[in-house]
């Protein structure tokens, strides 16, 4: 996949991930963390997820979205209960990246709606997530919709590589704006 901006006649389409969109799903992950010079241990890219997205967001409080364009994936991120806080109603956002050609388009921002409008219809109160320095735009995004910087980690996400926290509330915030 081109990282030009996108121009093609297809429009991008964001739905639930399908078991044939594995592959493309793990060399997006990994062409996104390789961009930003992270990789291996401590980050997302070597969890045990990665070889089968598909069946590991097939829970009730689970949802992972790939955007299409084309035939291609070009976007991926979703949410799942975050581990070792069970019961806390405290959903993680994970794994959302997009291509460089998609950026920039409005992509993100409909992408993250759709996890926090989910995560919210699951039931869960708050949302969390683990990034790093190097990723800034996603920082951008993750404060444009509700999240705050937070010194001290949640729950047992693994990534101890990601050493910028945040978390928003899920109840009476508004995604839409």
């Amino acid at each position: 996949m081109s990282d030009a901006i996108i121009t093609n006649d297809a429009k991008p389409v964001i739905r639930l991930i399908q078991a044939k969109d594995n592959a493309a799903v793990k060399q997006l992950v990994h062409d996104v963390l390789i961009e930003h010079g992270i990789s291996g241990e401590g980050f997302a890219g070597v969890d045990p997820e990665m070889d089968d997205m598909f069946s590991a967001y097939q829970g009730p409080l689970t949802a992972y979205f790939v955007i299409e364009q084309a035939g291609e994936i070009v976007g991926s991120g979703g949410f799942a209960p975050l581990a070792g806080c069970e019961g806390e109603g405290i959903a993680e956002l994970r794994k959302m990246y997009l291509r460089p050609g998609l950026r920039g388009q409005g992509w993100g921002h409909r992408l993250m709606i759709k996890c926090i409008e989910g995560a919210r219809q699951a039931g869960f109160k708050q949302m969390y997530l683990e990034t790093t320095p190097a990723m800034k735009a996603a920082q951008k995004l993750y404060l444009k919709h509700g999240f705050n910087y937070r010194e001290t980690r949640l729950g047992d996400t693994g990534h101890g590589g990601c050493e910028v926290l945040m978390l928003r509330h899920l109840r009476g915030q508004r995604t839409d704006d």
